[in-house]
């Protein structure tokens, strides 16, 4: 059985290798949770904080090597949704307060928890709250300043005048953003809502929202 420096060891080439390595082949489209080369390392450090804490257990519950791969392309897909911080804070949480493997199941309950402790919704839920928000946005009461602030960087016309599998992982993207700011310490704020008036512009015709919603996809890619 290898010691404790050979597992350090195994952790770090791990860890290291996670930076150049992608689960999506060059050239092809990644999964629908878009999943970044960020959360790819966040999983690799994951497995190999379990496997120093949990060794026994993990080895139990992972005896196949050729396994692994698709064992943590299940985990990254189901847990995508949270910024990067929150997944590798949700392993601390786990490590810190069971003496057991976590499950994914148990894993996302305590990426979950750990937003729930800064005030932040889940993502989805974020985003279904930013998506049935009455006009005038900035003065509507919002569970955390990172819903808005999310809506309006992924553009309120945008989110109104698209489907969910286009409009989510926009969102999404801005939402992590600002989660990870939380995590960090920073405070969010959400704008006056005179300050936007003041700049409001005049309502778009049929044409030029025609015209605006095009170039919105154009620049998108979408």
């Amino acid at each position: 059985m290898a010691d404790s420096r050979d597992l350090i060891q195994q952790v770090a080439q791990e860890i290291e290798a996670s930076k150049t390595t992608s689960t999506t082949p060059a050239g092809q489209a990644k999964s629908k949770n878009q999943a970044t080369e960020g959360h790819v390392e966040a999983i690799n450090q994951v497995f190999a904080l379990f496997r120093l804490n949990y060794h026994n257990q993990y080895y139990a519950a992972y005896p196949d090597a050729s396994q692994i791969s698709q064992i943590k392309k299940l985990w990254l897909e189901s847990l995508a949704d949270f910024p990067v911080e929150q997944i590798l804070k949700g392993a601390k949480h786990a490590i810190e307060n069971s003496e057991y493997l976590p499950t994914l199941h148990r894993m996302i309950e305590c990426c979950q928890a750990g937003l729930i402790e800064f005030g932040l919704p889940a993502p989805h839920d974020a985003y279904i709250e930013a998506c049935q928000a009455p006009s005038p946005k900035s003065a509507q009461h919002w569970s955390h300043p990172a819903v808005y602030l999310a809506g309006r960087d992924s553009d309120w016309f945008f989110l109104a005048n698209n489907q969910e599998r286009i409009t989510w992982p926009v969102y999404r993207e801005h939402y992590q953003r600002y989660c990870a700011a939380v995590l960090r310490g920073e405070e969010l704020l959400i704008p006056a809502p005179e300050a936007i008036e003041k700049e409001a512009a005049e309502p778009l015709s049929k044409d030029e929202q025609m015209t605006e919603l095009k170039k919105l996809r154009e620049e998108s890619g979408l």
